[in-house]
């Protein structure tokens, strides 16, 4: 097999039906020669919020383990079985954060072909004061001019769904008092307004 076809496949060397040697065939799916079973490992779905405070600042976490300690991001993890994934972004912020929210709109769907995930984002109205958890150790909301761009963990911190902070949205408001973030990544994903 060759792991340099698809990285989340390199471990994979037996049949998960019978037990037998597997093998990758073209398109790279995982097949077994004894009982000709195809086992499709699909990228696993992975919820996340943005959330804002009343003040339009965004609430961020500084992690407290790897991987990324000592780093900023936005709330986040895989979806339970059972789960939508907007209960599932909710979870995670309750869990990371300390505090309820409530989801106003998908901000954006990413992956990455090397990933083993696809990143769901939201917009969240933050329905009270964060907190630290075991999770996080530090929480705080910043102002769209002062996130710590060069302390952000993960691709997904980084993504496009941040990217809009970085560019012409800095300067823009919305109504009452919240800021307005258009995208300026117009790349085909989807949802093209973060925030607004």
């Amino acid at each position: 097999m060759d792991a340099s076809l698809n990285p989340a496949l390199a471990d994979v060397r037996f049949c998960p039906r019978c037990g037998e040697s597997a093998e990758v065939e073209f398109p790279q799916r995982i097949t077994c020669p004894h009982c000709g079973y195809v086992a499709y490992y699909n990228p696993k779905p992975v919820a996340a919020a943005i959330p804002v405070d009343d003040d339009g600042r965004v609430i961020l976490l500084r992690r407290g383990f790897e991987p990324g300690q000592g780093l900023w991001t936005f709330p986040g993890g895989f979806v339970d079985l059972g789960e939508s994934v907007e209960q599932a972004a909710s979870r995670e912020v309750g869990e990371e954060l300390g505090i309820a929210i409530e989801v106003e709109r998908l901000v954006g769907v990413y992956s990455r072909a090397e990933d083993r995930v696809v990143l769901i984002v939201y917009r969240a109205r933050a329905l009270g004061p964060p907190q630290t958890t075991l999770e996080a150790v530090e929480v705080r909301a910043f102002a769209v001019d002062q996130v710590p761009w060069d302390e952000l963990a993960f691709w997904s911190t980084r993504s496009r769904c941040a990217t809009p902070f970085r560019t012409d949205a800095l300067a823009s408001r919305g109504s009452r008092g919240r800021g307005y973030l258009r995208c300026a990544d117009r790349s085909p994903t989807v949802g093209t307004s973060c925030f607004g």
